[in-house]
């Protein structure tokens, strides 16, 4: 089978200073691949210095002659869609800060992420892991903060009495 061509316009010492520029270091290997298999190293070799398979070299090797550097970008995904509508998360969002308001006036104690999980359950109906309540949390810029765990027969004021104060003077 006959080795792939590789796209001609940039030398190999072009690729090299390109790869010096590129301040995302994946693409720089992938430029130093290319410009060593150019150079007239082995694609199998030039793909081990820069850390991948020779059929991965081949990929790239496909994509840079289809579109330039720009093809050595890497393409992430969205990810997966989440479980639930935008309405739903904005309503989700206005349950947990109402909630979370209610429970600092020391009537109610503090809002925990199990609580979050089961008020997206019963709001929404999705079933959310503790993980995937604390992912949902943090994309709707929402902070989780543990209370400081304290002892029942805790007695307020003892420890205010106990209490170091700052002395003036």
């Amino acid at each position: 089978m006959p080795a792939l061509a590789i796209r001609t316009d940039l030398s190999a010492t072009e690729l090299r200073l390109h790869a010096k520029r590129e301040k995302n270091p994946r693409v720089a290997r992938r430029l130093l691949a290319l410009a060593n298999a150019l150079d007239g190293m082995s694609r199998e070799l030039a793909a081990r210095l820069a850390g991948m398979d020779r059929q991965a070299l081949r990929d790239w090797v496909i994509r840079y002659n289809a579109e330039g550097i720009a093809g050595l970008k890497d393409r992430w995904g969205d990810g997966r869609p989440l479980a639930i509508t935008e309405g739903e998360l904005a309503a989700v969002k206005t349950q947990i800060l109402r909630a979370a308001t209610a429970s600092g006036d020391g009537d109610r104690p503090p809002l925990r992420i199990v609580d979050v999980s089961r008020l997206i359950e019963e709001r929404t109906g999705v079933r959310y892991s503790i993980s995937g309540a604390h992912r949902l949390m943090k994309s709707l810029n929402l902070s989780h903060q543990k209370t400081r765990p304290q002892h029942p027969q805790a007695d307020p004021h003892a420890q205010r009495t106990f209490k170091k104060s700052s002395r003036s003077g």
